[in-house]
């Protein structure tokens, strides 16, 4: 559907070496464009898996290593892309305590990971995007971007504030040939997800089919997790042409989550 839709553009996905962000780089490649991957490791597998892609793709793809709790190493991370057409700002890392509970460096952390990092890749991103004359900024936030749950103080505060700096983005650029657009999802059948499930039965002696149906996805009206190829494929649409007058919203790919 998206074949070549973006030859020639470079796509920046922070957190991209497992789940969502892999997901998302993965649609990115399949449909033409150059890939930068990133995350926190530098690791001989994660540039392998650079490599996998370009092969597997026919697109050039690169793995840049940036710890993004540090605004100066988000930054770097755009000067070293070279070209960023599309900045894909997945990064992200939860913690859940009550508030009187909740270790401050764990505030901290999640706040600088998932929230402030959008703003300094964003920051560097945007004067290549006005060299260029064209960009799409895709901010990931989540159903905690609209809304909120017990527990979760730090990351609900977070994505809410990624919202926000999307619709700011977008204000900024609003008569320029640059969106920013949020999506926001529920639960994504992940590899860390998955990883949780046996545990979860466990805990709740649940069989498996009841543990996602009525724990995991309890919030959910699907009752189906969103798969990360989903989620790169509405990623990819926030690029085309036809969303081009789509800038400063929010898509919930969430099962309905939000729609309660």
């Amino acid at each position: 559907m998206f074949e070549n839709l973006l030859k020639g553009k470079t796509a920046v996905v922070t957190g991209s070496n497992s789940g969502i962000g892999l997901g998302i780089a993965r649609e990115f490649a399949r449909a033409g464009a150059d890939v930068v991957l990133n995350s926190y490791s530098d690791d001989d597998a994660d540039h392998k898996l650079a490599e996998e892609i370009a092969a597997e793709f026919g697109i050039t793809a690169r793995y840049i290593q940036a710890d993004m709790s540090k605004g100066d190493q988000c930054r770097a991370l755009i000067e070293k892309a070279g070209s960023c057409d599309i900045l894909v700002n997945n990064a992200g890392i939860q913690h859940i305590a009550p508030i009187p509970d909740f270790p401050q460096d764990k505030w901290d952390a999640i706040i600088a990971i998932n929230m402030s990092s959008a703003f300094h890749t964003t920051a560097a991103a945007l004067p290549k995007m006005r060299a260029a004359g064209w960009g799409r900024i895709v901010n990931i936030a989540s159903a905690h971007g609209l809304t909120a749950s017990p527990f979760k103080s730090a990351y609900v505060t977070a994505k809410h504030g990624v919202v926000g700096l999307t619709k700011v983005t977008a204000l900024e650029t609003a008569q320029e040939p640059i969106t920013a657009n949020a999506i926001c999802p529920g639960y994504v059948l992940t590899p860390l997800v998955e990883a949780q499930i046996p545990d979860t039965m466990k805990e709740y002696d649940m069989s498996r089919e009841d543990v996602i149906k009525n724990v995991m996805l309890e919030r959910q009206p699907s009752k189906e997790f969103a798969t990360v190829e989903q989620m790169g494929g509405t990623a990819v649409f926030l690029c085309s042409d036809a969303a081009a007058q789509i800038t400063g919203t929010t898509i919930s790919v969430d099962g309905g989550w939000t729609a309660l």
